[in-house]
């Protein structure tokens, strides 16, 4: 009995202790603090008009570009242009030595004179046979001998006559003119050198006002640009790398009739006035056709559309000063902005940077946007509440 009293007061102090411990713990334990608010750059979504645009790398190319040769043998006597000069059309650029051909074109005028006097004393005399074969004092054989000499001579004089042009248009081909208006090149015959017809490239002139630029895009845009072209003119842009300043538009003139199966890639070509000569033939550019101008889209800075396993995502600020990570449906970029075609309003908060330490619910602090040559990031000057529009647009 007694051994059972001692077990009693033994679990009765045992249970005791354990409430005292308890009691103690409890009072050492603090309530769990607050997160921290995360610091973030915000920028805000806003509706403006995108146009869409297709990239490619181009090469320039002369509108036309013809190698100016002889189509005599001569000697070259004089040479009216320095290399890299513009000429007009029509412009003389090479003289040869007239001498020969002057010959040659006097020698055929006096043949043909010569050939016209002896046609007209045989046209004259196979009259006179005419009258005389009627009356009976010659035969039909003697006339019709006179007739077919005057028919032949009167063919002579066509020959010669022929031969007489022929050999003004050789003169002719001793002053060398330009085809076309544009630039020469290299100059590859000096005064003094004989040249042979049709042999030695004189000179080689480059219309470069206008020009082309020759670009390939992939046929997945064949359809659309087709569509395009057929509902009007597409506009292209051609700037120089090396100068971004050097920047020329113009309208697709050309399409080719065939994707290249090697590469499927297909061939386009733009013409530029090139007034200002920014672009030169061989010159590599950036391309960039506009195909339509999307208007009225909601943009938002590049930066802000994060891929996560579910598809695309951004992070809103709402207005109690938290977190909302909500599923976007971004369309096509332009620059440094992308268009949000579902998932955000215009006006609404978008984070632009610090996203990955954020999680739905988490409160921020908006960090002043970085300054980049004395403008706000594209995105964060001030939207009008009422539209969503920037003010000022």
């Amino acid at each position: 009995m007694a051994r059972y009293r001692l077990l009693h007061r033994a679990a009765l102090l045992a249970g005791v202790i354990a409430s005292l411990a308890l009691c103690s713990c409890g009072k050492k334990k603090e309530p769990p603090k607050g997160r921290p608010s995360v610091p973030v750059e915000t920028a805000s979504a806003v509706v403006r008009s995108i146009p869409v645009e297709l990239a490619a790398i181009g090469s320039v190319e002369a509108f036309s570009a013809v190698s100016v040769k002889s189509q005599v043998d001569g000697t070259v006597v004089k040479v009216h242009f320095a290399e890299g000069q513009d000429v007009r059309k029509g412009e003389i650029l090479f003289s040869i030595d007239t001498a020969p051909f002057q010959a040659t074109l006097r020698h055929a005028e006096a043949v043909h004179a010569r050939d016209l006097a002896q046609a007209r004393n045989a046209e004259e005399q196979a009259s006179r046979y005419a009258s005389l074969v009627k009356e009976g004092i010659v035969t039909r054989e003697q006339y019709d001998a006179y007739r077919t000499t005057a028919e032949a001579l009167q063919a002579t004089v066509a020959a010669d006559r022929a031969a007489v042009e022929n050999a003004r248009i050789l003169l002719g081909y001793c002053t060398i003119r330009s085809p076309l208006t544009g630039r020469t090149g290299n100059l590859a015959i000096n005064a003094g050198n004989v040249v042979k017809s049709n042999d030695t490239s004189l000179v080689t002139i480059n219309q470069i006002n206008p020009i082309y630029v020759t670009f390939s895009l992939p046929e997945k845009d064949l359809p659309e640009i087709m569509r395009k072209m057929a509902a009007g003119r597409l506009t292209v842009t051609a700037s120089v790398p090396s100068d971004p300043t050097a920047t020329e538009q113009g309208t697709v003139t050309f399409l080719d009739n065939m994707v290249d199966p090697a590469t499927g890639m297909f061939k386009l070509k733009g013409t530029f006035a090139n007034k200002g000569r920014k672009l030169w033939p061989g010159q590599f550019v950036n391309v960039v056709l506009t195909l339509s101008i999307l208007a009225d889209a909601v943009v938002v800075p590049q930066q802000a559309v994060l891929t996560g396993q579910a598809g695309q995502y951004l992070f809103i600020v709402k207005n109690d000063g938290t977190a909302e990570q909500r599923h976007v449906v971004a369309g096509i970029g332009y620059g440094d902005e992308a268009v949000i075609q579902q998932g955000v309003k215009p006006g609404e908060t978008v984070v632009t940077d610090g996203q990955m330490r954020l999680m739905p619910g988490a409160k921020v602090e908006v960090r002043q946007p970085v300054v980049q040559g004395g403008q706000h990031k594209a995105g964060t000057g001030s939207v009008d509440a009422a539209t969503g529009r920037e003010k000022g647009k």
